[in-house]
């Protein structure tokens, strides 16, 4: 939080001038460019001195800042042309209102994190032509002693909900365990993994993981929504309650993200390669009827979550071709229609019977285990053998006596547990997602 609120203007009235930067390099340079010759971001940034002669006032912000700005642009571009590739409709980019621009970036320079104020967790990181800002911090900060690491940007901006905070971008060597060699990958340690909508995931080892239960989260947002309408525009309990529904969508999404990132955390800790389908969620969103239900399982923001812990716990991410993974039995080969509403895998031809999404899970694994090169036998996979049962399994996962990773165990709140899951699992979760469950039940 900003020490003081001199700090606090000071910081809002450069963000703002970031702003009016990026809007006349973005409307007066970059649009009206010929699509064959857009100007580059240094052919932008070397207008800069010329734009501060017109405009004195954006010598009051730091140099460093307004170059972010003007990269701002590239970046953005960047993004809408990689939508554009995954098949989203896209845009242009746009004018930025004050609502929409909310962040001042300091890359390199202008910034100094001081973390030895003598408080654990407690920082004072100060910006250049801004002041300080009071940062409690959740991971460890580099010190000057340590030169494998070392602070490179910091990111200040304000939330919807008129609360501050700050990023601190640290560059080092990470320590990432080697992923096994091909060679060395037994079949007991892979896993494939079939995502869903009834169950959130169901994995080729007949686990199931239910789907987050969000009918208290949106009951809020839809209240507060209503709430917001009642309200006369732009007064101070308008604004009041505009930061009230901010904070629910917050939450919602917030436990979106704890939900997917301890999953993929656990499953590339506890196998050596993971296989999930490739989805083209952007054309199911677009073509399905359930794209509300589709958009909530956030499937891309999932399986970016697994490639990224796959790198940091030396786990293969493999992605295949979800076409047929339904249809085809993982016993024979044969396909079979099936509409959604059938919850059972019967195959006409071998006679193999077992849960829709396991079926697809073990379809997915073998599908996995080709395309990265382990050979195996459909014998080994133990087709239809698991000691598991879906009808009643939630979280097994991590509470075995084989498990060696317990810390990433998954909150009762995120899951539908079985009341003996919910035992064992009792005394294995760490102390700090007790009090998060005490205190979600509670509200």
């Amino acid at each position: 939080m900003p020490e003081d609120t001199t700090t606090a203007e000071s910081a809002w009235n450069a963000i703002q001038t970031c702003r009016e930067v990026y809007n006349h390099a973005l409307t007066q340079e970059y649009r009206p460019a010929p699509d064959h010759n857009k100007p580059s971001y240094n052919t932008m940034q070397n207008m800069l001195p010329k734009w501060k002669r017109e405009w004195s006032e954006w010598k009051g912000v730091y140099s460093k800042c307004l170059q972010m700005a003007v990269r701002r642009i590239k970046n953005s571009e960047s993004v809408l042309d990689s939508l554009e590739e995954r098949g989203f409709d896209v845009g242009r980019l746009k004018w930025k209102s004050p609502r929409e621009y909310r962040s001042i970036k300091y890359n390199q320079s202008g910034f100094d994190v001081d973390n030895n104020t003598g408080q654990d967790g407690h920082a004072i990181v100060n910006l250049s032509k801004i002041g300080n800002f009071n940062l409690d911090y959740h991971r460890p900060l580099p010190t000057k002693q340590n030169q494998n690491a070392k602070i490179t940007e910091v990111i200040l901006k304000k939330q919807k909900t008129g609360d501050w905070t700050v990023s601190i971008v640290v560059k080092y060597d990470a320590d990432y365990p080697e992923k096994p060699t091909v060679e060395n990958i037994s079949i007991e340690d892979t896993v494939g993994i079939d995502l869903g909508i009834t169950k959130f995931i169901h994995d080729s080892d007949n686990r199931a993981f239910a789907r987050l239960d969000e009918e208290k989260d949106r009951e809020r947002v839809e209240r507060r929504h209503r709430s917001l309408s009642r309200k006369q525009y732009e007064s101070e309990n308008w604004n009041k309650a505009r930061q009230s529904l901010v904070r629910a969508y917050e939450r919602l999404r917030n436990r979106r993200e704890d939900y997917r990132e301890k999953l993929a955390c656990w499953y590339t800790q506890e196998y050596d390669a993971v296989f999930l389908e490739d989805l083209d969620v952007a054309s199911m969103t677009q073509q399905d009827r359930n794209a509300r239900n589709i958009s909530a399982m956030s499937w891309y923001a999932t399986i970016q979550a697994f490639e990224r812990h796959g790198n940091k716990n030396g786990c293969h991410i493999v992605k295949v071709p979800p076409e047929g993974t339904t249809k085809r039995c993982a016993k024979c080969g044969v396909g079979s229609d099936k509409p959604l509403w059938v919850r059972e895998h019967s195959c006409p031809s071998c006679g193999f019977t077992v849960d829709r999404d396991y079926n697809s899970s073990l379809e997915v694994q073998q599908l996995g285990l080709k395309k990265l090169g382990v050979e195996f036998e459909k014998e080994e996979l133990g087709l239809g053998q698991s000691e598991y049962s879906s009808n009643t399994m939630s979280v097994e996962a991590g509470i075995s006596e084989g498990s060696h990773h317990r810390d990433a165990l998954l909150s009762n709140t995120a899951v539908n547990l079985a009341i003996e899951a919910e035992n064992l699992m009792r005394e294995h979760r760490s102390p700090t997602l007790k009090e998060r469950t005490a205190k979600a039940v509670s509200e």
